[in-house]
């Protein structure tokens, strides 16, 4: 039983894969999100996070400039170690200086939290292994992820059958103009009860005859 062990082995060696998370971290850092299977995206993110914590904590370049004597030892010091931890892991310059610059300010108020890990509804070809994009957040704390989209965009969709309602009622005003010729019926037969009257001289001219 693998009691109080944690982590994913992935079927490898602890060499093969600290390689393999160097690697996906350094290329997570670069292009701000990758594609990979879901168990690997979810372990990815224990160490994503970790190296963007120590970047963040490390005092940033505004702090030195605004420091001097030994407070500024103490912070350059505290900030040369935080990359060589960094270094440990990450070996691209590229991706440790947006780490310890861009990475660094954009999470300085973020306690945490800041991978994201989406699943993906198609396995994987082949093995039909379960995919995932793991990506770096870039909302602030707090915001939503979809703030920018118009909401106004829903006004013309409830109108919409408004505009039919009137449409629906023309029919039902037609009604009484169909039933106008059957009122007139009983007028035209008329004539044909009069008709008996204009026999009855005919009959009497016979009689005197």
């Amino acid at each position: 039983m693998r009691h109080r062990k944690s982590g994913r082995k992935f079927g490898m060696d602890s060499s093969a894969r600290k390689a393999m998370f160097r690697n996906m971290v350094t290329s997570l850092l670069l292009h701000g999100q990758i594609k990979t299977t879901e168990e690997r995206a979810k372990e990815l993110r224990r160490h994503a996070e970790r190296l963007i914590t120590i970047g963040k904590r490390a005092p940033s370049s505004a702090d030195l400039s605004a420091l001097s004597g030994a407070d500024l030892a103490r912070a350059k010091a505290h900030r040369v170690a935080a990359i060589r931890r960094i270094r440990r892991v990450v070996h691209s310059d590229e991706a440790v200086d947006l780490l310890m610059g861009g990475y660094a300010e954009r999470y300085r108020e973020r306690p945490g939290g800041y991978t994201r890990v989406v699943k993906l509804g198609r396995p994987r070809a082949g093995d039909n292994a379960r995919m995932a994009v793991i990506a770096l957040v870039t909302e602030a704390p707090g915001e939503k992820r979809y703030a920018d989209r118009p909401a106004a965009a829903e006004a013309p969709a409830a109108e919409a059958p408004a505009a039919e309602a009137p449409a629906a009622e023309a029919p039902a005003a037609e009604a009484p103009a169909a039933e106008a010729p059957a009122a007139e019926a009983p007028a035209a037969e008329a004539p044909a009860a009069e008709a008996p009257a204009a026999e009855a001289p005919a009959g009497s001219g016979a009689s005197e005859g």
